[in-house]
């Protein structure tokens, strides 16, 4: 039988990161990389990632590359895992992490619901669903050839719950409702990953709940008034359950859906 850090241990294996250089995909990248994965970055901001790398080689002295990627481009999305490849020689741990989120700031987006534009809503289906769904398609190959591929898929409290429009009153944030939409798809897709990629490939999901980002004062007593653990999350939180699910700790353990949400589903 196995010890814990032999479960948790990534040592030779390769992460494929989309949005790694965000709030939670940078977080996620450390977890792994702390685990001995090598990180594969991909994102548009450039600078960002880049930086990220830097840290995590100089930390914990792994190989960390960047990947700019557009995922409203399927060409560049379906050359992706080749790419990770080629650098990096293995592809074992897809995270789709990338999203387009309320903050995004597109035309027609975080407004009322009759304001909302179809090319937003367009947008937000290619970038949050389309584009992991292309990414199994081109990784599977690749994942399961060492016995241990897995793929984990970032969604939101909104895929699993109705937005509740009261705690967006006199602030600038909102909750378009492709991203719900586009989020439970992800789900489903989960689901579907988890039974027609078994048993070479795991596919699970992690659920975060909101992020403390510096939001208005009066949308951050509202959503911690109403969340058991009594405050919102910080990235930190989602470190351990993306650990669990890239390592052999959950090796059987495959369609579920870890939710980090302070209780927020709960009630």
């Amino acid at each position: 039988m196995r010890s814990l850090e032999q479960l948790f241990n990534l040592k030779g294996r390769t992460a494929l990161i989309t949005g790694g250089a965000g709030h939670i995909g940078s977080a996620i990248a450390h977890a792994l990389a702390e685990n001995g994965a090598v990180i594969a970055i991909s994102d548009m901001d450039l600078g960002r990632a880049e930086s990220l790398c830097t840290i995590l080689t100089d930390r914990y002295s792994v190989e960390a590359n960047v990947f700019l990627t557009d995922l409203e481009d399927e060409k560049s999305v379906r050359a992706l895992p080749s790419s990770v490849v080629q650098k990096s020689g293995s592809l074992d741990i897809l995270i789709n992490c990338a999203a387009l989120v309320g903050t995004s700031g597109l035309e027609g987006w975080a407004v009322p619901l009759d304001q909302q534009s179809a090319a937003s809503w367009r947008r937000a289906l290619e970038v949050n669903l389309t584009a992991p769904f292309i990414l199994a398609q081109e990784s599977a190959q690749f994942l399961a050839k060492n016995g241990h591929g897995t793929i984990i898929n970032i969604l939101s409290i909104y895929g699993i719950s109705g937005p509740d429009e009261r705690l967006y009153e006199g602030t600038s944030l909102g909750n378009p409702a492709a991203y719900g939409a586009s989020k439970a798809g992800l789900m489903q897709l989960t689901r579907h990953l988890a039974t027609t990629l078994a048993p070479a490939i795991r596919c699970n999901a992690i659920t975060p709940g909101g992020v403390e980002r510096g939001q208005a004062a009066s949308f951050r007593h509202r959503y911690v008034a109403r969340t058991p653990l009594g405050r919102m999350a910080t990235e930190e939180d989602f470190k351990g359950a993306a650990a669990f699910l890239a390592s052999d700790a959950s090796a059987y353990i495959t369609g579920q859906n870890i939710i980090v949400d302070g209780g927020w589903t709960a009630w």
